[in-house]
């Protein structure tokens, strides 16, 4: 298996250097007993092709070590979910696979500031968000997978010009996970559907919780709640 990826090369580099007119000298063959000292050009020759064939053996490896990994299957992974209507009703807990898509894949599903802060931890500019005004009822979805985050009964006015909730709208729904960049410890919140990135944690939000979920419009989808006709 090792080496069928680069056999002529390699077999090339070993034959101009194993050749005979090449490694005689003197006299003197390689490995033949004799009283003068193996000369330098010869021990060389002999070390370059050793190493040359180690080297193809060695590329080889780490080819075919690369192609299996980009074949190999991936293990689906479960999660448990609260799955919600639009109108932000509770219909139950649900087992799904957590969505894993490669960066080309989400960059076409994805506009570029959604890719870079839901898939690369960004972090929008403050005020800048179409969601930190708003007001009307509903819920807010992962821009990414339409997993249920946020209910808008808790979201709040925090004053930092980001769109601000005191708890999500299920805990199952949202990950978190400590993040140390910057030189800061934080608690990072992630969709625990698709892993995307949704902003940071901070115990300085209002009761009942205390909790300030500080979240990236671009990581969400609003969806409104239609007044009943």
């Amino acid at each position: 298996m090792y080496g069928t990826r680069y056999p002529a090369k390699c077999a090339t580099i070993r034959n101009k250097l194993l050749d005979p007119r090449l490694i005689f000298h003197r006299g003197i063959k390689l490995g033949q007993s004799s009283a003068h000292p193996l000369n330098r050009r010869s021990f060389f020759l002999a070390s370059a092709a050793f190493l040359s064939g180690t080297a193809c053996t060695s590329a080889a490896r780490s080819a075919d070590h690369a192609a299996s990994a980009d074949t190999k299957p991936r293990v689906p992974v479960l999660v448990q979910l609260v799955d919600f209507s639009d109108t932000g009703k509770r219909i139950g807990i649900v087992s799904t696979q957590k969505i894993t898509k490669t960066d080309d894949e989400w960059k076409r599903q994805l506009t570029a500031d959604q890719f870079a802060v839901a898939r690369k931890k960004g972090t929008e500019p403050a005020f800048t968000g179409k969601y930190y005004k708003m007001h009307d009822k509903g819920i807010y979805r992962c821009v990414c997978c339409g997993n249920a985050l946020f209910s808008s009964d808790t979201k709040f006015e925090s004053g930092t010009g980001w769109p601000s909730f005191w708890q999500p709208i299920a805990k199952e729904n949202v990950a978190e996970e400590t993040d140390s960049s910057f030189g800061m410890m934080r608690t990072e919140a992630l969709c625990a559907k698709c892993d995307a990135h949704l902003g940071h944690v901070f115990p300085d939000g209002p009761m009942p919780t205390g909790q300030r979920y500080c979240m990236n419009s671009a990581s969400l989808e609003f969806v409104k709640l239609e007044a009943p006709k």
